[in-house]
């Protein structure tokens, strides 16, 4: 059983949209409000939707983990995370269920195509930039490593103890996954990019860029000692 969770943080022009869309797919939505100032609160009342709200700005990879915790209470296996920007188009979303079920037990990441025309470069940038460190560190290889568009397998991610709570976790999210020697299948996915005047974007190019340096920084050490004998040593069982 799969649900869907939308991490928003003041994606008021947006957020309707794209539970409507969503629900066109599945019933299970869970909405984890990242300290929302602007008028979220409001325009999500009545909604059938289940709201996890727990105050104050955490950042994307602390709403990630409320709202995984928040679905395994309520008894799913599985979570598919998309963003409330309206960059992602959930009718991409039957095809993560199908690859699923043709792979149970696998982590699927959607995978943009980044020469496409629109693309922000910064983002460009970042996904190299991250897809080499991710490759250095777990040994495998991944089209797109900064994609929030994902599903998750929650009992196979373990007790979620990221060292981050940001941007930067859902890099963390995926090391961790390998590590684990979990399955991830990238899957082509569409995306659509409002202009830079019109998208609304928490993502900090400098600041964000600094964190997932950090990020690697710590990662690369701990893939040697840990992470990738361990990989070794549950392949071999």
């Amino acid at each position: 059983m799969w649900c869907v969770i939308i991490p928003t943080y003041n994606n008021a022009n947006t957020i309707l949209q794209v539970i409507e869309e969503v629900s066109k797919y599945t019933r299970h939505i869970l909405v984890v409000s990242d300290g929302c100032t602007d008028c979220t609160a409001a325009l999500l009342k009545g909604k059938d939707i289940k709201i996890v709200d727990y105050g104050g700005n955490r950042g994307k990879g602390y709403a990630l983990k409320a709202g995984f915790r928040k679905a395994r209470e309520l008894g799913f296996e599985y979570a598919i995370t998309i963003d409330a920007d309206g960059q992602h188009f959930a009718s991409d979303i039957p095809n993560f269920v199908e690859t699923l079920e043709q792979n149970p037990g696998c982590l699927i990441v959607g995978s943009r195509n980044l020469s496409e025309e629109g693309m922000p470069s910064q983002n460009i940038f970042a996904n190299k930039f991250s897809n080499f460190w991710f490759r250095l560190q777990t040994g495998c290889n991944l089209p797109d490593t900064q994609t929030g568009f994902r599903l998750y397998p929650l009992n196979k991610m373990g007790r979620l103890w990221w060292m981050t709570s940001r941007y930067e976790a859902e890099l963390e999210m995926l090391v961790y996954a390998a590590w684990k020697n979990i399955r991830i299948i990238p899957i082509r996915i569409k995306v659509c990019y409002q202009p830079a005047g019109e998208r609304v974007t928490h993502f900090r190019p400098i600041y964000d860029f600094i964190r997932i340096s950090l990020l690697n920084t710590l990662l690369c050490p701990l893939a040697v000692v840990y992470g990738l004998p361990l990989k070794f040593i549950r392949s071999i069982r």
